[in-house]
């Protein structure tokens, strides 16, 4: 598992739950975990500090903090400004290796309108991130969380495509299994998908054999590793097959990665990347291409 884990939560994502749960986490490999929770600056002409209410979720933050675990380093950060700046700010502060947040469901055209903390961190971030559903939280009964904590990574599902964006990730999932990082993942899902666009069966025939033959390589690549891999080839929308097969695999997260998250061609032709995140129900992580960590 990620040793430094930085989890950044607005309240209503039900995220600071997890404070009950940190020897789960550290169960799962975790060294270092720091909840995080932004104020925004008041709206007077002088933006400035609100002390009391910083004060006031600092407070109710520590109260939910129980069980910490010898060894395990706990960190309550309740900081006043923006919230994106003070995520990496932190992030950065801390050393963190992997930041977990809550992802509200949200269409490009609403981003771009309301904005999304989420996406824009997952656009600068240089560390990998976790995106969890408020949803999903919210149904957890604590034994089920307790569960989740300690197998946050157990299972992945890595849709492939050949890509240099799938290339990177598949190269991130190794390093970070031989580092150790996600030591506690012990199964991969690969899952290519062939667009259903083309009449010709020959063609689509001969599609789905070179995909077959590309995850025939990379399913023996990932198990010189010890992993547990399968691998299925699907026909259709790339975004809703591979959420498909999220529903039918036993997964823990559906691993992801891009070149193009929050570009301009974004605007009109929304990345697979995007999309997943936008719209899975299940957790995701995302590997973040090209970045100095944290910054």
């Amino acid at each position: 598992m990620f040793q430094r884990v930085l989890i950044c939560t607005d309240l209503n994502d039900g995220l600071q739950r997890l404070l009950r749960f940190v020897s789960s986490l550290a169960a799962g490999g975790v060294e270092s975990v720091t909840f995080l929770h932004v104020v925004p600056l008041s709206n007077e002409q002088i933006p400035r500090e609100d002390v009391d209410q910083t004060q006031a979720v600092r407070d109710r933050l520590s109260a939910l903090l129980t069980d910490v675990p010898a060894g395990l380093e706990v960190n309550i950060e309740v900081v006043s400004g923006k919230a994106v700046e003070s995520v990496l700010a932190i992030s950065k502060n801390h050393h963190s290796d992997l930041l977990i947040t809550g992802m509200p469901r949200r269409n490009v055209l609403n981003e771009k309108l309301f904005g999304s903390n989420t996406m824009s961190i997952c656009q600068r971030v240089g560390v990998p991130v976790m995106t969890l559903r408020p949803q999903l939280i919210a149904t957890l009964t604590d034994e089920e969380l307790d569960l989740r904590c300690r197998h946050l990574l157990q299972q992945l599902l890595i849709p492939y495509d050949g890509s240099t964006a799938g290339r990177y990730l598949l190269d991130q999932i190794k390093q970070s299994y031989l580092q150790g990082k996600i030591s506690g993942v012990k199964a991969c899902h690969l899952c290519a998908v062939v667009p259903d666009i083309s009449r010709d069966e020959n063609l689509t025939r001969l599609e789905r054999q070179q995909a077959e033959q590309m995850l025939h390589s990379v399913k023996t690549d990932l198990e010189t590793l010890g992993l547990q891999v399968s691998a299925r080839v699907l026909h259709g929308d790339p975004v809703v097959k591979t959420l498909e097969a999220a529903q039918d695999l036993s997964v823990s997260a559906i691993a992801i990665a891009s070149d193009s998250l929050g570009k301009l061609r974004e605007w009109s032709a929304p990345s697979f990347a995007g999309e997943v995140l936008r719209r899975s129900w299940h957790p995701v992580i995302y590997f973040p291409m090209s970045r100095s960590p944290c910054c």
